[in-house]
């Protein structure tokens, strides 16, 4: 592609991550709308994954985002990586068709430790099936019990493996929310229109809308993300390249939609926006290379000690510049304290940036309401 505009750097590319991602700039219009564009949204811990939605719709509530899952707007289930994300509830099969096999397979071993045999997932799940019937909407605890009857043990993980097995079989999904916990209904029943794509089709889309939604990124970002081959990603780029923009940085190909690449030339915004994003955030995990907004020697600062929990982020011109917290408070002014805390720990936040992140936290209290 032919390019006039500035010089490509790490935070500018951060930037058109942004843009890309609906986190500057106009934003999604509605919940469904920015699940669906992102096709899938890291959902592990479910109020990191509501906050994710609210902060790329503007003007969001938390409400908005319980309601979408609750109308069956907006779907939870474990898609790929043997991780949960939001989807559109028309994607979700024709996904898990070309995820769910090879996800299977790389539990193989996990399943040996749990004494998980294909017969005991058969088992488990005419026991769910029956205790969904009729459109019935049941507590994991009751499905766990409902395993247990069947003689399935749930205890030492073997609960929460053949409850996702089951989901990633298009048995079950998770559905409607009660206080924190969603429900477990029948895949069929909550889901009743599914596209149909075959998998090279599916694939080619799937790395479109990927691309599209999280660009700048390459083609071993999207096989790292979605776990699809990396063989099969570039079979599918090869069919879908001419509709997307292409940068070079660094010795690596970055793929992106035209239309935000051409704000090279017109003026990439979010220079001086400051974001809060919550733990687990695509911004931050929807890559296999996560150094285009995170210097590598801060990278231990969002997961400490290498425990798999990602903690909030700063962003601040399409930096991660450190990680903040929020706690209950105390007293008679109950509400949410909000702490940044920046990696820079001598300067910390420049003013105007404390004051753009104060605005975040505001935000952030705005979306939990009274």
């Amino acid at each position: 592609m032919e390019r006039t505009g500035p010089r490509l750097t790490r935070p500018l590319l951060g930037r058109l991550r942004l843009v890309s991602q609906g986190l500057v700039g106009a934003g999604f219009a509605s919940v469904p709308e920015a699940v669906r564009t992102m096709t899938a949204m890291q959902a592990q811990d479910l109020p990191a994954a509501l906050w994710a939605v609210g902060v790329r719709v503007p003007g969001a509530a938390l409400s908005d985002a319980r309601g979408a899952l609750d109308r069956g707007e907006v779907v939870r289930s474990w898609p790929m990586r043997g991780t949960l994300h939001l989807l559109a509830p028309e994607d979700l099969g024709w996904i898990l068709q070309i995820t769910s096999g090879r996800l299977l397979r790389s539990l193989g071993a996990r399943h040996r430790q749990l004494e998980i045999t294909s017969a005991d997932i058969d088992a488990a799940a005419d026991a769910a099936l029956q205790r969904v019937a009729g459109r019935a909407a049941i507590s994991r605890a009751e499905l766990f019990e409902a395993f247990d009857q069947a003689g399935q043990s749930p205890a030492g993980q073997r609960g929460i493996h053949l409850l996702a097995a089951l989901c990633q079989l298009r048995l079950l999904v998770l559905g409607p929310l009660a206080g924190n916990q969603q429900l477990v209904v029948a895949f069929d029943d909550w889901i009743t229109v599914s596209r149909t794509l075959d998998r090279a089709e599916g694939t080619a889309e799937w790395l479109l809308r990927y691309l599209r939604s999280h660009g700048p990124a390459t083609e071993r970002d999207f096989a790292w993300w979605s776990g699809i081959p990396l063989t099969e990603a570039r079979a599918a780029l090869a069919q879908i390249r001419d509709q997307l923009a292409e940068l070079e940085f660094e010795g690596n190909r970055y793929w992106l939609a035209p239309e935000t690449a051409a704000l090279l030339a017109e003026g990439v915004p979010g220079g001086r926006s400051v974001l809060a994003l919550p733990g687990f955030d695509e911004f931050v995990l929807g890559y296999t290379d996560r150094s285009v907004v995170l210097p590598a020697d801060h990278a231990d600062k969002i997961v400490p000690g290498g425990n798999g929990v990602f903690k909030k982020t700063i962003v601040a011109g399409g930096q991660v510049v450190g990680t903040w917290s929020a706690t209950a408070s105390r007293g008679r002014n109950q509400g949410v304290d909000v702490v940044a805390e920046p990696f820079e720990t001598r300067d910390g936040l420049r003013p105007a940036a404390r004051q753009s992140f104060e605005l975040r936290a505001a935000e952030y209290r705005r979306f939990l309401g009274p």
